[in-house]
């Protein structure tokens, strides 16, 4: 490999290492995600560190759904994180299931019974937290554990063929009750779940645990490094008894890698999943979710996000990233191909005084700033035009470049007008602007200049459209406050405008992604019609990340 040592990640380097001591040939790792809910962003991380970790060695990537829960997994959760997985660019080698293996789970606890290391326990699961000890205390050796292979054998069979009730007994390991680490304290393996299975239906009544299974399906698949978070640092151990007590050769690696975590973004998908299902938000995809598929609506584009996670890199201790990162990200992203267009959010009536009822020019905008090939377009000045209503004030603060009586301003592409006068509604609000236009200021084709440019549309043509705003989930922790995390839910988390675009936007597609002059990145929402056309903000135009400030 060509990049100096300097910047490579531990990770690569452990495998180097590997490479170098076991002359391994072929590095294969794995996506392991559980099928209960949909990948958000955190999710994203580990995806990019097992896929991406092995394209640069030449391997390969097996995605393998961790199915050993019946009770939480849907065929609805499977299909959402492939289409995640291909939307961020990836492509796994093979498809498996964890329950693919629940056979051979199966066949080595029963190997581990009849080598003494495993036995079938009674203990409730209180008992069971009561004999464990603690960090500071070794735990006890439960009243079954002394049972003979002959015995344990008999209950295990037992409790595949749906003797017992869920709960009634487990498989535990027999390992050491006085392990510093707890996880080693006889942990169980295998537990009674009598639940449909959404993959092998109702074949089984018994499910191993993770930390069994995981291990074990690592190796059958021939993956030599499992790439996984940080929680995992202290099961490594019990990972590594696993491969090793069950006799596989090669025995696959654990690394693992500090998570993701955003400021003001809920990361648990247990909070995630009442989010949904106490009605904070309007299903996984809304556009305010972490969810892959809620930053996908809202207008993030897959080379965005994992330019994010290539900055945001793999370390060894947690913190918190900035969400201005992600944003920058995709700023810079959409920078680079997003149409310009326009839109008022916000409109008040502009009239031009000085033109007739059915006089208009037409003035030609880019469609891309310093990229010919991208085009141009036709737009209509007419008598009656939309502007941004904070574009004008009655009593402007100082240093006020935008529209005030008497003053002047720059319609974007077209021609300088002059603000002659204003009508009030009962309440105050402006509701018309009078203005008139100079002929001579033509953009292009004039050389006067005024401090401001505003953006516009010719009410004859304008198409009336809903803009959502969006802002952060969550607020701002309080220091020394501890709250529920729906107690830190923004009440403005969204905001509904009702305004206009020019009438190519209407017949966007749902996903089109373009730059509103002046006013942010927004995306045609899924809901988006040429009847209705709906926009999502995915970004404003202001950047207040910091390369290297972070």
């Amino acid at each position: 490999m060509e990049e100096n040592a300097a910047s490579r990640n531990f990770i690569e380097e452990f495998i180097e290492q590997d490479i170098a001591r076991y002359g391994l040939t072929h590095i294969r790792t794995r996506f392991p995600p559980e099928p209960n809910g949909y990948l958000h962003i955190g999710h994203a991380k580990a995806l990019f560190i097992d896929f991406s970790m092995a394209e640069k060695f030449g391997g390969t990537c097996n995605l393998r759904y961790d199915d050993t829960n019946p009770a939480k997994e849907d065929v609805e959760y499977v299909e959402a994180i492939e289409n995640d997985i291909r939307w961020l660019g990836f492509q796994w080698d093979k498809l498996c299931f964890g329950s693919d293996y629940f056979d051979q789970c199966f066949e080595l606890a029963v190997k581990l019974i009849k080598k003494g290391l495993a036995y079938v326990d009674d203990l409730t699961r209180d008992e069971v937290r009561e004999y464990r000890g603690t960090l500071t205390e070794p735990g006890r050796d439960s009243p079954h554990r002394a049972r003979s292979v002959e015995e344990n054998l008999d209950l295990f069979y037992r409790m595949r063929d749906g003797e017992f009730e869920d709960g009634a007994r487990t498989l535990r390991a027999k390992i050491d009750m006085a392990s510093p680490n707890i996880n080693m304290r006889d942990p169980a393996i295998y537990r009674i779940r009598h639940f449909t299975h959404h993959h092998t239906g109702d074949k089984w009544c018994i499910y191993p645990m993770y930390d069994f299974a995981h291990p074990i399906q690592d190796a059958i698949e021939g993956v030599t490094h499992s790439l996984c978070s940080l929680e995992y640092e202290a099961h490594r151990p019990l990972y590594d008894w696993v491969t090793e007590h069950c006799d596989f050769d090669p025995r696959p690696r654990q690394i693992e890698f500090a998570r993701l975590n955003l400021t003001n973004t809920v990361m648990s998908k247990r909070y995630l999943r009442r989010l949904v299902e106490e009605g904070y938000v309007a299903g996984w995809d809304d556009p305010r979710m972490p969810t892959l598929c809620g930053l996908r609506r809202r207008g993030y584009t897959p080379g965005a996000i994992r330019d994010f996670l290539a900055r945001a890199g793999i370390a060894k201790a947690d913190s918190v990233v900035d969400t201005a990162m992600l944003e920058h990200c995709l700023r810079e992203d959409l920078n680079a191909r997003a149409h310009r267009m326009i839109a008022v959010l916000d409109p008040i009536r502009l009239v031009v005084e000085n033109m007739g009822e059915d006089e208009f020019h037409e003035v030609e905008l880019e469609n891309l700033p310093d990229r010919p090939e991208a085009g141009t377009r036709k737009v209509r000045f007419g008598r009656e035009l939309f502007i941004e209503r904070e574009d004008f004030a009655v009593d402007p603060p100082r240093k006020f470049f935008r529209l005030k009586p008497e003053g002047e301003v720059r319609l974007k592409g077209a021609y300088i007008v002059k603000c002659t006068r204003y009508d009030v509604d009962e309440a105050g609000s402006v509701t018309t602007v009078y203005c008139t236009y100079d002929p001579e200021t033509r953009s292009g084709e004039c050389d006067r200049k005024v401090k401001g440019t505003l953006h516009w549309l010719p009410a004859a043509d304008a198409v009336p459209a809903e803009f959502r705003l969006y802002e952060p989930l969550l607020l701002d922790e309080v220091e020394g406050e501890e709250r529920d995390f729906i107690e830190r839910l923004n009440p403005d988390s969204l905001k509904v405008l009702r305004g206009y675009v020019e009438p190519a936007l209407a017949k966007a597609n749902p996903g089109d992604r373009f730059q509103f002059i002046r006013m942010g990145y927004f995306c045609a929402d899924l809901e988006h019609t040429a009847g209705k056309p709906v926009f999502n903000r995915a970004v404003g135009l202001k950047d207040s990340y910091r390369p290297g400030g972070n």
